[in-house]
């Protein structure tokens, strides 16, 4: 390909001796353009083309150095050689100063040389240009990249760095240039802190590729630090001999805590931040392995709340998650530093007790848990009650695994609910049995409902001062096509763990108004019919809403409506209790305190309540003429009663001694086996017609 060369000269004796001599070249090609002025050459070299220009400094429109100077300024990367007379060497010489390639002697045109020279500093021209541009495009890309580099001559002092190194050690390349890499690239262990060497001088003294070492951390100027990792190498000229070497590195202070977050995040309950069943799967076996060599004991204790479902439902999930984070605190404050307190999921809770001597130590950290979480929560402006239910195996009477003792825990557990909640039991060998048969009740308990098992039975509700049946209290029955009547003790507690009580409920509320309606309509006298209400029922969110459709439905009047509502149930959540029943008083339905008696309540709430009636308590009622108590306790919320204007039914009344007293006591209403069983509609329509035997002992 031909070399295109632009003369400027005014002079066609020279111009005619380049052309010819260029023009003979033997091993080259060259494309020859003339001008005489200057402003001519300067307009052609704008169009672009030229591969070398060959200029005199005396032109009819430009005299001297000014000449090259503006050629060199429109086109400062292609070669110019200026053409000289013999006696103006000088000027010539200040052109190669300020750039020019070369110059060619007016006495020497005609040389053979001329066109050899010519081809040489175009190519040299072009290396060049070549050159620049990968070294700019090195530069470039190692600008770019996020990695520092840092390169050094053989004494191990710094001649390179890429802007990502001048950030990563503080230090600005032109200050760097020339100090010794240790005092650039200060680096030391990151757990013993000691200095340590950098690779760069290993490699200069090797000649092979050196890696950092795992865990290093560079000092920057400023003092602060970072974790980097990354390796260094030889650079070798084109002899193979070692000229300095190269070290990359970037940092890994963000990576590092990612990890370290995301082992922590795998191992632990992201809202509590407790371990999670994983990490508490390790520790167990860790525990079991320290036990097996010591001859020593460990405890499991398997926690879970009693109904927090109620307060996550009615209150928000929000409220749930701040229970359950003061919940963990608490947990932890009960445990020594030896013990893990770890979150399943949902409202369980695990907590492993190691250097257990005795059953009485799991004992002592179950009864501090529970006057723990006897105290209320104060979650966003709400006084929240939450007790637990607390299931303990042991290593290694109840379990030789992590798995094991973690499943017999949590049958103790249920054992726990069953027995009342709010307290512990350790694993038995005979719960086993208990477990299966849970399993069981829970699996028919889903299809019961759309199988119509269920019916009411009903238990009458007396004046005791007249003996007449002024209601009745709706109570569920099972009526299994294998297993014959199920009675709700057997499985109320199963349906509310597993969330089918709200069905179920909704149906015996149902149900209840439907039956009293049906009374009603056929003449039979009944005040009221009384239908128990859990307290998943009471909060759930659409529950006051659902009373109202089924009074609708069913046409019976609010006020012949009784709901009962047990202590512990409306102090969970005192504001919320209020606007409840508040809401339901605004219907005209009847509320009754359940169980009354049994919880926490005080004067003050049963006002703001607006309770007509209270339930006193079975075991109450039991009481009486038994020891020195003989019913001093009814005979207070008798009295109780009677102060603050509300109705009182005792409950559980089975014998002719505790009817007599709760008549001098002025007790209103009785309720219990001495009047009569529950039975069914059928039979309780009876009762109502006939009305009940003489039973009230008049003397």
């Amino acid at each position: 390909m031909a070399n295109h060369v632009l003369i400027i000269t005014s002079d066609a004796t020279d111009a005619k001796a380049l052309k010819d001599v260029l023009g003979e070249a033997k091993d080259s090609s060259f494309d020859i353009e003339w001008v005489t002025r200057l402003y001519d050459g300067l307009e052609r070299l704008r169009a672009g083309g030229i591969d070398a220009i060959l200029v005199d400094l005396s032109l009819p429109d430009s005299q001297g150095i000014a000449t090259f100077d503006k050629l060199f300024a429109i086109a400062p990367q292609t070669p110019i050689m200026t053409l000289s007379m013999t006696n103006n060497v000088m000027l010539a010489s200040e052109a190669v100063q300020r750039g020019a390639q070369g110059y060619l002697s007016k006495d020497h045109f005609s040389n053979n040389l001329v066109p050899q020279s010519l081809r040489n500093i175009i190519q040299r021209k072009a290396v060049e240009e070549s050159l620049f541009i990968e070294k700019n495009r090195a530069e470039i890309t190692l600008n770019s990249i996020s990695d520092a580099v840092i390169g050094t001559d053989m004494s191990g002092n710094v001649d390179y760095m890429n802007v990502a190194a001048e950030g990563m050690t503080g230090w600005p390349r032109e200050e760097a240039r020339g100090h010794p890499i240790s005092e650039v690239m200060q680096i030391i262990h990151g757990e013993t802190h000691d200095l340590a060497p950098n690779p760069i001088e290993s490699v200069l003294q090797r000649d092979e590729t050196m890696a950092l070492t795992a865990g290093t951390t560079l000092i920057r100027r400023d003092g602060s630090e970072a974790a980097i990792e990354d390796s260094a190498a030889p650079i070798h000229d084109v002899n193979g001999r070692i000229v300095g070497a190269v070290i990359v590195f970037h940092d890994i202070t963000t990576a590092q805590a990612m990890v370290a977050k995301m082992a922590h995040l795998a191992q632990h309950d992201s809202l509590t931040n407790l371990p999670n069943r994983v990490l508490l799967d390790d520790r167990i076996a860790q525990a079991i392995a320290l036990a097996k060599r010591r001859s020593t004991h460990l405890a499991l204790l398997f926690l879970d709340l009693d109904n927090f479902k109620h307060i996550n439902d009615s209150l928000g999930h929000a409220t749930g998650d701040k229970l359950l984070q003061s919940v963990a605190q608490r947990l932890c404050t009960c445990v020594r530093n030896s013990d893990t307190v770890s979150r399943l999921g949902g409202d369980e809770f695990v907590i492993l007790v190691t250097q257990d001597k005795h059953a009485q130590d799991a004992a002592l950290i179950a009864n501090k848990i529970l006057a723990a979480l006897a105290v209320s929560h104060v979650i966003d402006e709400h006084d929240l009650y939450v007790t637990t239910s607390i299931g303990i195996s042991t290593y290694p009477a109840d379990g030789q695994d992590a798995e094991t003792l973690i499943k017999n825990a949590d049958i103790a557990m249920y054992h726990a609910k069953e027995k009342g909640r709010n307290n512990y039991q350790f694993f038995k060998e005979e719960m086993n049995v208990r477990a299966v048969e849970r399993l069981a009740i829970e699996t028919h308990l889903r299809r019961a409902l759309e199988r119509q098992e269920f019916v009411l039975h009903y238990q009458p509700i007396v004046n005791l001062e007249s003996g007449m049946i002024t209601g009745a209290e709706a109570l569920l029955r099972w009526m299994h096509p294998e297993w014959g009547v199920v009675v709700p003790d057997r499985f109320v507690q199963i349906a509310e763990d597993c969330g089918l009580i709200v069905p179920i409920g909704c149906w015996v509320l149902r149900e209840a108004c439907v039956q009293a309606k049906r009374w009603k309509d056929a003449g039979l006298q009944l005040s009221s019919i009384a239908v128990n209400i859990s307290a998943l029922e009471f909060c759930f969110k659409d529950f006051v809403a659902g009373v109202h459709a089924i009074l609708n439905e069913t046409g019976l009047n609010p006020c012949c409506l009784q709901l009962e509502i047990t202590e512990s149930v409306l102090m969970r959540d005192v504001e919320s209790s209020v606007t409840i029943l508040q809401q339901l008083k605004n219907m005209g339905v009847r509320l009754a305190v359940d169980d009354f008696g049994t919880g926490y309540s005080s004067l003050s709430y049963l006002h703001q309540f607006s309770i007509d009636i209270l339930k006193i308590a079975p075991s109450f009622v039991q009481d009486i003429g038994r020891g020195s108590d003989n019913g001093i306790i009814v005979s207070a919320v008798i009295a109780m009663g009677a102060s603050l204007k509300q109705g009182v039914t005792a409950e559980g009344v089975e014998t002719q001694e505790q009817l007599v007293f709760l008549k001098i006591q002025h007790c209103e209403e009785g309720q219990g086996y001495f009047f009569s069983r529950p039975m069914e509609a059928e039979q309780f329509a009876q009762l109502l017609a006939t009305g009940l035997c003489d039973k009230q002992g008049n003397e």
